[in-house]
Parts: C-alpha cells; sequence; structure tokens
C-alpha cells in the first residue's frame, strides 16, 4: 500500500512550500463552502493554476466544500461542482448528504472524499459511503488504531485518511458550537474563532469572579493538545491508512515546511531523533498520541495556549549565487546572526553567520528589520528557491 502525505495549503504560497518541502497531495479551500473561511483560500483562477501546478509536479488537489449546507447553499454549490471537475480537481472532501448528491448530480465523475465533520467513527459509517460511491473516508481523530483496522478489515476497498499531526478540536469531530454562542461566528459554517483556546474564569451571579486554575498552571481548561503520530507511522500504515493527513490551512509557511519535511523524512527513512526535534521548533502545543491506543485522559494543554518553538522564521530563500543569497525577510536579524537551513535536500540544518548584508538597493547594513525586503546576505551553500532561513532561540 503506497502512503500519501496530505499536507494542509490555505493561499498558492503556502501551496508550493508544501510540495517543494514533501507532500504528494494539498487539500484547499475555495472563497466559499470551506470550514476555514479565515484562510486566504483559492479563487477559481487560482483554483485552476493549482491543480495545474500540482498536476504538472504529479501531485494532487482536493478541495474541501465540507460545510454544513442550508438549502441557499446547495444551489450554489451544483455550479461550483461543475467548475471543480472541469478544472481537474482530484476529489472534493464534503461531510453533507445533501451535498454529496449535489456532487453526484451535477460532476458525476468528480471523486468525493468523506470530511471527518461527518463523525466517521464506526465501520457501518465507512461502509454506508462506500456504497454511495465515495472514493475515500477521512476518520474521526477519536478513533484507536484498533478500531481503525477494524474499519479497514470491513471495508477494504475504500481509502482511509487519518490526521497524524495538528491542532486538536475539544469536541466530537469538530462539531463545535463554542464559537457561535461566545463570538456569533458559526464554526460549522468556517468562522471558528477557536473559543477553545481562550483564557477563562468562572462567575457565580454578582459575586467577584473566581478564576479556575489546574494546579496554578492557568485556565486553558478546553485548550485541547496537539496530535503528534509522527512515531507510530507504521502502527498507522499497518491498520489501513493510505494517507497521512497534517492539520493547519490558517499555520505559516516556516510551519508546514518544518512539518512536512519532518514527516517526508519520517515515512521514507523512518522516524529518528531528528525528526524529534524537528517538531519541536515551530510553534505548537504539547503534543499527544490522542485515541490511537485507546482512552486517554491527558489530552488537554492546561499550561498555556501555544508554544512558541525553538526557532524564529527569519526569511524565504528566492535564489542563491556566487557565495550569496537574496532572502526575502520575515523577521528581524543581523550581522552576526547564525541562521540555519531548513531545505528537503542536503543543506538541510546546516548554518552560518552573517557577516554582509544588502539591502535591495545595495545599501549594506547591519540590521534586517524591514519586513519583506529583499535582503542579499553571504551564504556558503548553494541555496534552493524554497529553502527557509531560521535561527535558533
Amino acid at each position: 500500500m503506497s502512503i500519501e502525505l496530505l499536507a494542509p495549503a490555505g493561499n498558492f504560497a503556502k501551496l508550493k512550500t508544501a510540495f517543494y518541502f514533501g507532500a504528494d497531495a494539498v487539500y484547499v479551500g475555495g472563497k466559499d463552502f470551506s470550514l476555514r473561511s479565515f484562510a486566504d483560500n483559492f479563487t477559481r483562477d487560482e483554483l485552476v493554476s493549482a491543480v495545474k501546478y500540482a498536476h504538472a509536479l504529479g501531485k494532487k488537489i482536493y478541495v474541501t466544500a465540507n460545510v454544513f449546507a442550508k438549502n441557499t447553499d446547495l444551489r450554489l454549490m451544483e455550479d461550483y461542482f461543475g467548475f471543480l471537475g472541469e478544472a481537474g480537481a482530484d476529489a472534493v472532501i464534503v461531510s453533507d448528504s445533501g451535498v454529496f448528491y449535489a456532487v453526484r448530480k451535477s460532476a458525476p465523475k468528480l471523486s468525493v472524499h468523506i470530511s471527518t465533520q461527518a463523525n466517521l467513527t464506526n465501520k457501518y459509517a465507512v461502509r454506508f459511503w462506500k456504497e454511495q460511491g465515495a472514493e475515500r473516508a477521512i476518520l474521526a481523530r477519536e478513533l484507536s488504531l484498533g478500531e481503525i483496522a477494524e474499519i479497514h478489515s470491513f471495508v477494504p476497498d475504500i481509502e482511509l485518511e487519518a490526521f497524524v499531526h495538528g491542532a486538536m478540536c475539544i469536541s466530537y469531530s469538530g462539531r463545535c458550537l463554542l464559537s457561535d454562542y461566545l463570538a456569533s461566528r458559526p464554526s460549522n459554517r468556517g468562522e471558528c474563532v477557536q473559543a477553545c483556546r481562550w483564557n477563562y474564569t468562572l462567575k457565580s451571579g454578582d459575586r467577584d469572579p473566581l478564576t479556575v486554575e489546574e494546579d496554578e498552571r492557568g485556565t486553558y481548561v478546553l485548550n485541547s493538545k496537539d496530535l503528534n503520530m509522527s512515531a507510530h507511522l507504521d502502527k498507522m500504515r499497518k491498520a489501513g491508512v493510505c494517507s497521512f493527513k497534517i492539520e493547519g490551512r490558517m499555520k505559516s509557511e516556516y510551519y508546514l515546511a518544518t512539518v512536512i519535511n519532518a514527516y517526508r523524512r519520517c515515512i521514507d527513512g523512518g522516524f529518528n531523533k531528528t525528526v524529534e526535534e524537528e517538531l519541536l521548533t515551530a510553534a505548537h502545543r504539547d503534543y499527544t498520541t490522542a485515541y490511537a491506543f485507546g482512552e486517554n485522559h491527558q489530552t488537554v494543554n492546561y499550561s498555556d495556549s501555544q508554544t512558541k518553538g525553538d526557532c524564529d522564521y527569519i526569511a524565504n530563500v528566492l535564489s542563491s549565487a556566487d557565495g550569496y543569497a537574496e532572502v526575502e525577510m520575515r523577521t528581524r536579524f543581523f550581522v552576526g546572526d547564525r541562521l540555519e537551513v531548513l531545505s528537503p535536500d542536503g543543506d538541510f540544518r546546516k548554518s552560518f553567520t552573517v557577516e554582509k548584508a544588502f539591502k535591495s538597493d545595495g545599501e549594506e547594513v547591519s540590521d534586517c528589520k524591514l519586513v519583506q525586503e529583499r535582503y542579499k546576505i553571504n551564504c556558503p551553500y548553494s541555496l534552493s528557491e524554497g529553502d527557509i532561513l531560521r535561527r535558533r532561540k
């Protein structure tokens, strides 16, 4: 069974980053019908370009349309799905049976993947969707590896996709109403404000507020830990999972590059200390394997909302020649700083000291402080466009 590394792409730049660092496929959202309305997302023209770009690399594009649809949505969706079919999208991701019907009606040749939002927690649900014509089931995060293996045995002729890394939701398979009630932003319509990550206090009538504490570590009582299955990919493969999914359409290019690079290396060469260390360099919460090995009551991150990671995202590499690299700045850096290369190739984790830096107008500077300015800096390595520079904290 071949394994697919599936990554998120909130915009075209992130799509390029995902493919450059080793993703086999990406999932993206259009401007409508996606559960990540606050991501940049893709216009129709951008979706056409994204499909062409992916297919030229021999890779795939899956488009999310996993909102809980209303009647007014369905009229627009039929036209949208017809467009996706003509554009050559490799699949559409849906969670609603009415939306599934709309896909089949307007784009009968378009593959359909059933979203984790459909609460795929048992073998009969998966068989039902297979019998309707779905090509893939995206399993609920609440399943154990044993339960996944049972599903695979019961429905062996459907692809199984499961999350391997990223943010977890405190609500069952993401079906949450906190955002709706606390911020008037319906999470099941793509507008979640992550109210579960907030710092809470408890009040009783007109009395003074009572702070909710957990061993003096804070009040993040609904803040779930992040999933990290990097050490257990072989077990997931044996259970029948064929697509390893990374969460994060709202995450930065640096986050995606780091995590995708780590999982690509893990799939190709096995879990090792380098992979383990890499997954600490980007922003994350405490890690968990969630329910992969059965019941787990240690999935809440009480200490804080999120750690910043072990590295700062400094710059994107644009080109490299004659002992210099042209980079686009993301975080302020200085002559004298030691920078490290994040790359899918052999320069990965090599470091060097910045000794000279020039602005785009040729002025030599010691303080590279202009956001998105193109700086030319000395670099002993022949870097490629798409590589990233970071600084250890």
